[in-house]
């Protein structure tokens, strides 16, 4: 039976081996990569060079930029075996966009990194995947 997987992407390596589970350990699955631009990672650095309006929508775009390569890797890795990947790009706090395109897209299971950031900024499981997990109606596999 074919499943709607959702794989939350960003750069970190730990979600590149989300995306190589699936396509590893789950037959033949609908697969959507989700990136969430994050508005308060945007403002934080304008803030930190002082705020140019120009300069946030510059930074945005290079994000854009960043993760439409990673996909196109993505797609490539998938094609390779034979998968359509779908991506998408939204914007808003990640794991509120992950749980709403999960309800809203007809996800059957949730498959992410446990750590997209680094340092002080997480515990043993990212904060993101910790929201995911405690909030889904889908099961959630989290992959180191």
């Amino acid at each position: 039976m074919e499943q709607h997987i959702l794989v939350p992407v960003d750069s970190s390596s730990s979600s590149e081996s989300a995306f190589e589970y699936v396509l590893e350990e789950i037959p033949e699955p609908t697969i959507t990569l989700l990136h969430v631009l994050n508005p308060l990672t945007v403002f934080n650095q304008v803030r930190a060079e002082g705020f140019d309006y120009e300069k946030s929508r510059q930074i945005e775009q290079e994000r854009r930029e960043v993760i439409e390569q990673i996909f196109d890797e993505y797609r490539s890795k998938g094609a390779a075996r034979d998968r359509e990947i779908k991506t998408v790009i939204e914007a808003g706090a990640p794991d509120e966009k992950i749980l709403e395109y999960t309800e809203n897209m007809g996800v059957d299971h949730i498959v992410m990194g446990s750590r997209g950031r680094s340092g002080m900024e997480e515990a043993l499981l990212g904060s993101v995947a910790k929201a995911v997990v405690k909030r889904s109606s889908v099961p959630v596999t989290i992959v180191p």
